[in-house]
């Protein structure tokens, strides 16, 4: 009788380390998102900056993002992933006040360069950490469930943000509020309890996989394809809000549906990749997200507008935690940090590429037009290369 009430028992899924972990990651994406929106708008009011200008000093972040994260992967696999998190998430607090020393736009584009390094030191070291905390029964259900704080962050941070602007038109209370909620994420981090686990022996001969999980490239270019049109359209929405649907503060409400459908997409879809359907979920989410692009360039009133928040959002909560799992499935266990840094960058490439490409079509091409076309056209292709090739790969690589 014992042994079968012991087997119907289920292992918690929001025990208290994880729960730290994953409100420690909202106010890590909450600080982020305060600023994102606002920021093309305080380059070009404060520095008088083009729409080239505007994507080449944001991608910096990006940039530099990208670059740390595959040997961000290696160092969470080969030191204590606590210490990891903790000091690259102080330095990513931290660089917050250099906002308000940023006198010109050069200095302005190196501090925010530079601030994309701790950024994505940070959130490779989060989401390993989540993942180690996770009972392995539940270890599909909450790689879902934890991608809600970056969602949850996403829909109440650009609106506070946007309202706070519009308000009082004040940047540095909202850097400082951006310093002060970091700080906070931190302290909540340092009470996280977590076993300790056998790093990578330091005489392994490193290679490439240490940086970079190889059987998951193909699931990388998706990746990278559908986080391309997605940093065109999160960057340059609030500008394009004013200049063209003449919305002054619609882009607040976008990023809120944005959102909604994402937490939405991630709640139903847990369940699902609790029964095993990676698959089914990531194929659901980018044809769906798909169709959000779409519905976005090519009825561009304000019907259009906000029903592609909603759609790109239900589309995305469902692909993106089922590619992660994905990328897990495709690691052995002491390869985490690298399957995560390996999503992670990949996401990095395409929103990088598609901020810098998405300013230089605007600017030269035919204007906002233009680049949300290019942004959907890049998605589609994803699309169709996930359907021929990824998905097979994935389902004749996968470890369990």
């Amino acid at each position: 009788m014992m042994e079968e009430k012991e087997k119907n028992t289920k292992p918690v899924l929001w025990n208290s380390n994880y729960l730290k972990v994953w409100i420690a990651n909202f106010m890590l994406f909450f600080a982020f998102y305060l600023l994102a929106p606002l920021l093309p708008l305080y380059l070009r009011d404060t520095f008088s900056a083009g729409k080239a200008m505007i994507g080449i000093v944001l991608s910096g972040y990006t940039i530099t993002a990208l670059i740390v994260r595959p040997f961000s992967g290696f160092v969470v696999d080969s030191f204590s992933r606590k210490k990891v998190l903790l000091l690259c998430y102080f330095c990513f607090a931290l660089f917050f006040a250099g906002y308000f020393i940023t006198g010109s736009l050069i200095l302005f584009a190196a501090i925010r360069t530079l601030h994309g390094a701790p950024f994505g030191a940070t959130t490779v070291a989060s989401s390993t950490m989540a993942v180690d905390v996770l009972h392995p029964e539940r270890r599909s259900e909450g790689i879902g469930y934890y991608g809600l704080s970056n969602n949850i962050a996403m829909a109440i941070g650009p609106s506070i943000g946007l309202y706070i602007y519009h308000t009082i038109q004040n940047f540095n209370i909202l850097f400082a509020m951006s310093l002060v909620i970091a700080f906070i994420g931190l302290a909540i981090d340092s009470t996280i309890k977590c076993r300790e686990r056998q790093p990578i022996q330091k005489n392994q001969k490193v290679s490439l996989d240490r940086f970079i999980l190889l059987p998951g490239w193909s699931e990388g270019l998706c990746i990278t394809a559908f986080s391309f049109s997605f940093g065109i359209i999160s960057t340059y929405i609030a500008i394009y809000s004013q200049e063209v649907m003449h919305i002054t503060s619609g882009s607040g409400t976008f990023f809120m549906l944005l959102a909604i459908g994402l937490i939405m997409s991630r709640i139903i879809g847990s369940k699902s990749l609790r029964e095993g359907k990676i698959v089914h979920n990531a194929s659901a989410g980018m044809l769906m997200s798909m169709c959000g692009y779409l519905v976005f360039t090519a009825i561009p009133n304000i019907y259009g507008y906000y029903a592609a928040a909603l759609m790109i959002g239900l589309g995305n909560g469902h692909m993106y935690p089922a590619m992660q799992t994905m990328f897990i499935n495709l690691a052995p266990h002491e390869r985490r940090g690298t399957a995560n840094s390996t999503i992670l960058t990949s996401w990095d490439i395409g929103v990088g590429i598609g901020i810098i490409g998405g300013g230089a079509v605007a600017e030269h091409h035919g204007g906002y037009s233009a680049a949300f076309w290019l942004a959907f056209a890049i998605n589609a292709i994803g699309v169709i290369f996930y359907f021929l090739y990824a998905r097979k790969s994935f389902l004749r690589h996968r470890l369990r």
